[in-house]
């Protein structure tokens, strides 16, 4: 007997998403100048502008020390950070690395040395050594947040010109709007929450773009078998065809959420930013293909005219022997 699919919701699903295309539009649009506005406050102290204030950037970007240290014993995470702090040496991050017996302390620039944190933590009770200790300098900060911007562009302009090539022009606005919408509001929260920004939120960002992309091609291709086969209102054609991509959607979303959330929960701090960034943007990401990129076709006014050179170039090939 043959088993029938996994579906969340059902394929003839009649959901009315359309209904609240100009809602869901506005809260887009909300939500992008709410992100835009509180990096433009972080980036303009005193009236002033500085980039380095947009993020709550790490010492990949910043520059400063790293040290690894050693402990006989086992120590406490925050009791070695308090007495860093105490020691002051302010902002400092400590984590386990392996074992908690290893700690990796990171500090800005001009902080201290390793020399000073192991003075601050080790004890008699517990003595440290420093196993390691590298210094970033601000130059090569500068270059890696300058190496970032390049490769977010890169990856704009890349996915601008697959979705070009991949469908008519309408759609390919519509589908780069709801991807820049789902990156800005990521940047947003990090801006608004003061997380830190390091490389690997970089990397999670660009991978939102990907997913991002993805389920918006996913629903969008859809859309264009609806239009040539249907003969149905540009509405509600698109309505049916989220309805029917709709359990394919959650289903991933969800699953790369759950992924997503186990490495926020048990990867550690290093690896936080990166969860964080994808989970939001996995979020965000699902909604947007759904509530922005379809809206957004209307909005253009798609119809069935708009798919004609293309439908009529699939059939002639399909002619050909």
């Amino acid at each position: 007997m043959p088993m029938k699919p996994f579906n969340v919701f059902p394929y003839d699903a009649n959901i009315h998403f359309m209904r609240y295309g100009w809602v869901s539009l506005t809260i887009a649009a909300l939500l992008v100048v709410i992100s835009l506005g509180a990096m433009a406050v972080n980036s303009f102290p005193g009236g002033k502008f500085d980039a380095s204030r947009t993020f709550n950037y790490a010492l990949d970007f910043t520059g400063g020390t790293v040290t690894e240290l050693h402990f006989e014993k086992p120590a406490d995470v925050d009791v070695v950070r308090d007495a860093i702090e105490r020691a002051g040496i302010h902002g400092a991050q400590v984590q386990n690395i392996g074992s908690r017996t290893d700690l990796m302390v990171r500090m800005q620039a001009g902080q201290g040395t390793a020399a000073d944190v192991l003075k601050a933590i080790s004890t008699a009770e517990n003595p440290a050594k420093v196993t390691k200790s590298d210094f970033v300098g601000p130059q090569v900060g500068r270059d890696l947040a300058v190496n970032g911007l390049y490769a977010v562009i890169f990856m704009v302009i890349g996915l601008m010109v697959y979705v070009s090539f991949r469908f008519e022009f309408k759609f390919s606005v519509a589908a780069i709007i709801a991807t820049m919408h789902d990156v800005v509001v990521v940047l947003g929260w990090f801006a608004i929450s003061g997380h830190e920004f390091d490389l690997n939120v970089l990397a999670g960002v660009l991978a939102v773009m990907g997913f991002s992309i993805n389920d918006t091609i996913v629903v969008f291709d859809r859309v264009r078998e609806n239009f040539r086969s249907l003969r149905d209102e540009p509405k509600e054609i698109m309505n049916k065809a989220i309805n029917q991509t709709l359990s394919r959607t959650v289903i991933t979303s969800f699953v790369a959420f759950l992924s997503m959330l186990a490495l926020y929960v048990f990867g550690g701090e290093s690896l936080r930013g990166l969860a964080e960034s994808q989970i939001i943007g996995v979020v965000i990401g699902t909604l947007s293909s759904i509530f922005i990129g379809c809206p957004m076709l209307l909005m253009q006014n798609v119809t069935k005219k708009d798919l004609m050179p293309k439908a009529k170039d699939h059939a002639e090939l399909a002619r050909r022997p």
